[in-house]
């Protein structure tokens, strides 16, 4: 059954208008509540949040909804995502909650929920709170004794920085490294440079002096023309670009190129290999990762398991079939060794040992494979079924004849907003573009 308000990464969309308003996030706040009452022990819940200016909407609509279910509340204050899900497990909480958009704007923004495991929510319990938020809790609110206490806890920011050096070998350190570090203006403004200043690096922070506005803007993961450009200012060694939330991450080398997520998980994987420490002979990525690594994979004898996109889908797969290595070629790494989700910190942190155990440049270590040829375009659609239409369904049977054996399509609706998104990838650049654009040209047609 499709579900109403979450999508693939929570619930998500413009701030004050729905589902992101506070009237919603009290109705999550009490029907989250509810769903993780179990027994009769004080409750607990743990709120992050970003720099969006509408998180100070958000968070008190919410704690006003778990204290209304008797769930004790502890505010983090700004806190990266993955942040959130490891102190859900350490401070032993029922729930976590993180008010984050990710990449978006700051105009956006959404809720994702971890259970105490500190991994996001299945499916199935999303649409058990999604049934409760449509009724009438009100006979089910905790009693006026019972109503739930809301505290700002403080030294969070420390113990999370000290969990991501945790993550590194004994006696590394980063000294004699120039490192650069772009916050996109978000939630880790503050902890990823002090855990690279403390681990001895030679710090130069951009993207680090969020206003409410700025989060995401021209600075970041999505964004790393302005890494690419201090790096060639400070001649760094390295460049590092997280997103909003800090759950995903990107490399800028030192000749100011980008490194993405599928290089990033190569390094990771033959590294990991290297040492004997993956727990299967392979990683799990989604559909969208290239060709070009399941290659590289295979030539050093691992697999590539694919999945929905969507980091949740990535580990759920690693979680049922033992893998400890997965990520997104956004930059999303599951290393679930250390995390239960993408953390954009410690998957960089990996990637700086493996310079240092090899004694390389980035540029030497990142580059493990040539990508191939891939193009993904965004068609907008009103409504109704688009890729049902027989012209459609034509060219897209023609360009899976045309890209057989040398290259693959995928189609796939977002998760988040009203598109189709049309991905082609094959050895020949040509036929790649006239593929996807016959089929965006089919979409055109029939979804306006």
């Amino acid at each position: 059954m499709a579900r109403k308000f979450f999508g693939t990464d929570g619930i998500r969309g413009k701030a004050n208008a729905f589902p992101i308003t506070p009237q919603m996030a009290l109705q999550v706040g009490i029907a989250a509540g509810i769903a993780f009452r179990n027994g009769g022990h004080r409750h607990r819940v743990v709120i992050g949040k970003d720099t969006r200016l509408s998180g100070y909407m958000i968070e008190p609509a919410l704690t006003a909804g778990f204290t209304a279910a008797g769930v004790d509340v502890f505010l983090l204050g700004p806190m990266p995502t993955p942040a959130v899900a490891m102190l859900t497990r350490s401070l032993r909480a029922d729930l976590g909650v993180m008010i984050s958009a990710s990449h978006n704007p700051y105009e956006d923004n959404g809720i994702k929920l971890f259970g105490p495991d500190g991994y996001k929510l299945s499916d199935e319990t999303e649409a058990k709170i999604e049934a409760l938020i449509e009724e009438d809790l009100s006979d089910r609110l905790a009693a006026s004794p019972d109503l739930g206490r809301a505290r700002r806890i403080d030294g969070m920011r420390d113990r999370y920085i000290e969990f991501a050096k945790r993550t590194m070998p004994k006696a590394f350190d980063l000294t004699g490294l120039r490192v650069v570090i772009d916050c996109a203006n978000g939630a880790a403004y503050k902890v990823a440079p002090d855990a690279l200043w403390e681990l001895g690096a030679e710090v130069i922070t951009i993207g680090a002096e969020p206003d409410g506005f700025n989060i995401n803007a021209d600075v970041g993961s999505t964004a790393p023309d302005a890494l690419r450009k201090k790096v060639h200012e400070v001649r760094a060694d390295i460049g590092i670009a997280l997103d909003g939330d800090a759950d995903r991450v990107i490399i800028v080398d030192e000749h100011g190129d980008v490194v993405d997520g599928d290089q990033l998980m190569a390094v990771v994987a033959a590294s990991w290999a290297e040492d004997g420490r993956l727990s299967q002979p392979g990683i799990v990525a989604t559909i969208m990762s290239n060709l070009g690594l399941e290659r590289y994979l295979g030539s050093i004898g691992l697999s590539l398991a694919r999945t929905k996109v969507g980091d949740r889908y990535v580990v759920e797969h690693m979680r049922q079939h033992g893998y400890n290595v997965g990520g997104e070629q956004s930059g999303h790494l599951i290393l679930s060794d250390f995390s239960t989700t993408g953390d954009g910190l410690v998957s960089a942190l990996q990637i700086l040992a493996v310079v240092r155990k090899t004694g390389k440049t980035v540029s030497e270590v990142c580059r493990r494979f040539e990508p191939v040829p891939q193009l993904l375009k965004n068609v907008r659609f009103a409504g109704g079924k688009p890729l049902e239409s027989p012209s459609v369904q034509a060219a897209i049977a023609d360009g899976e004849a045309r890209l057989l054996g040398c290259g693959r399509i995928v189609i796939r609706p977002s998760g988040t907003e009203p598109l189709i998104r049309v991905m082609a990838e094959g050895d020949d650049q040509h036929v790649v573009e006239s593929v996807v654009n016959d089929i965006v040209g089919a979409l055109k047609q029939v979804a306006a």
